[in-house]
C-alpha cells in the first residue's frame, strides 16, 4: 500500500525562492487545429468523453517565481531533460559503504519544483526513495503554449491573496479535517490540536479523499504518483473516477442542486452540454474538505471539452466570497492514456494513523519534561 502521507503544496507558498525544472517528451497538445478534427459522439449526439486519462506533468499550480507565462520548445526540453537525469541520479543504486545522513537529515535548500515537493514530503529525513514515485515528465500544452502555470486568470498565474475574512477566520482556527490545506505545511507550523486525535488529521493521511484535490473539484495534479482519472458517461450521468484513494464523483446531468442543508465531501455535482462542452457546476461542500483554505460556500465550475481523440481540455473557475474577492481560473490538457488504473488500498483508521498520534504523544511527554526540569 503506498503512503498517503505524502504532502502535495499548492504552489502558492510552495513555489517561493524555487527554480522550475524537467524532462520527456511534450504532454497532451491542445491545438486549435487538433480541435477541427472529428469528434466521437455517444449515440444520444454528445461528445463521447469516455477514457483514462493521465494529468502527471511538470506544470504547478501556480506559476514559479521568475518564470515567463509560456516556455519555448526548446526551454522546455532543455528543463525536462534536467529533471530527467536528477531523477535517473536518484533511481541509481545506493552504495552499501555511503556515509551516514546528516543528524537532523538534509535541510539543504531544494534546487527545483519536484525537488521542493519530494522534500516537503518526507520532511528532512526523506519520505520515499524515488522507485515509488510516478511523477508527470512534461508541462501541460494549450493552444499550441508551453504553460508555467494551471492558473491562468489571474494573468500573473496565482490564486488571489485572502481576503479579510479568509485572513481572519485562518488566524483564529485550530486544526480542522482538510483534504490539502495542512498537508501544504511542515508539521512544526501546524496549528495546536493538530495532532490531538484522528478527526483532525488531514482527510488524505485519513484516507477519505486524496490529497492535493485530486478528487477535485477542482481536479489537479497530485504530482507524485496515481494520476489517471477515468471517465464514464451515460446521458443521465457522468463518473469522474480518481486513481489516488478511490473517489469516485457521479455529476447528475440536467438536474437542480440538491438543498443547501444537504453538504458531500466532493460537493453536489450537476452537468449539462454547452454545445460541445460538458459544463459541471459544484456546490454543497462540507465543512471538512476546505480547498485551499475555502469554506462550505465554494463554488467550482469545470469545463470539458474534447480537442481531438486523444486530448480533453479541462477548464475550472473556482469562486468563494468568504475566501478570495474574486473568482481564480485555470486550465490544463488531460491527455488520454491505455495504462491500467490501479487500485489504491487505503482505508480510515489504518495502522499507521496510530502511530502518528503515539508519536505526537511521545513527543508532548517530552516537551513537558523538559519544562519541569
Amino acid at each position: 500500500m503506498r503512503n498517503r502521507f505524502i504532502l502535495w503544496t499548492s504552489a502558492a507558498a510552495l513555489a517561493l525562492a524555487l527554480i522550475s525544472l524537467t524532462a520527456p517528451p511534450m504532454a497532451g497538445q491542445a491545438t486549435q487545429a487538433a480541435a477541427k478534427s472529428v469528434v466521437p459522439r455517444t449515440p444520444d449526439g454528445h461528445p463521447d468523453l469516455q477514457g483514462t486519462y493521465d494529468l502527471s506533468m511538470m506544470t504547478p499550480l501556480e506559476r514559479l517565481p521568475g518564470d515567463p507565462p509560456f516556455l519555448t520548445k526548446e526551454k522546455a526540453e532543455a528543463l525536462q531533460k534536467t529533471e530527467a537525469a536528477r531523477r535517473a541520479k536518484l533511481n541509481q543504486t545506493s552504495s552499501a559503504d555511503r556515509p551516514a545522513p546528516p543528524v537532523g537529515g538534509d535541510t539543504s535548500a531544494p534546487k527545483s519544483f519536484f525537488e521542493f515537493l519530494e522534500k516537503a514530503g518526507g520532511g528532512a529525513v526523506g519520505g520515499y526513495n524515488n522507485f515509488w514515485l510516478q511523477q508527470g515528465s512534461a508541462y501541460t500544452v494549450v493552444d499550441g503554449q508551453i504553460r508555467t502555470s494551471i492558473v491562468v486568470d489571474p494573468p500573473d498565474g496565482h490564486v488571489p491573496p485572502y481576503n479579510a475574512a479568509a485572513r481572519k477566520r485562518l488566524a483564529g482556527a485550530r486544526a480542522t479535517p482538510t483534504s490539502d490545506a495542512r498537508e501544504n505545511q511542515d508539521p512544526s507550523a501546524e496549528p495546536p490540536g493538530a495532532f490531538d486525535n484522528p478527526e483532525q488529521r488531514p482527510l488524505g493521511e485519513r484516507c477519505l479523499l486524496g490529497f492535493s484535490s485530486t478528487s477535485g473539484p477542482p481536479a489537479l495534479p497530485d504530482y507524485f504518483y496515481n494520476d489517471l482519472h477515468q471517465i464514464v458517461q451515460t446521458p443521465d450521468s457522468i463518473m469522474i473516477l480518481t486513481e489516488m484513494v478511490h473517489d469516485a464523483r457521479i455529476v447528475r446531468m440536467n438536474a437542480q442542486h440538491l438543498p443547501k442543508n444537504i453538504r458531500r465531501w466532493m460537493g453536489d455535482s450537476v452537468g449539462r452540454w454547452e454545445g460541445d462542452t460538458l459544463v459541471i457546476d459544484t456546490t454543497n461542500f462540507n465543512d471538512k474538505t476546505r480547498y485551499h483554505e475555502s469554506t462550505e460556500n465554494l463554488h467550482v465550475i469545470e469545463r470539458l471539452t474534447r480537442v481531438d481523440d486523444k486530448t480533453l481540455l479541462y477548464r475550472f473557475t473556482v469562486e468563494d466570497p468568504d475566501t478570495w474577492d474574486r473568482s481564480w481560473t485555470g486550465e490544463y490538457t488531460w491527455p488520454a492514456t491505455s495504462k491500467p488504473m490501479y487500485e489504491y488500498a487505503c482505508h480510515e483508521g489504518n495502522y499507521a494513523l496510530g502511530d502518528v498520534l503515539r508519536g505526537a504523544r511521545r513527543q508532548d511527554a517530552e516537551e513537558a519534561a523538559k519544562k519541569n526540569k
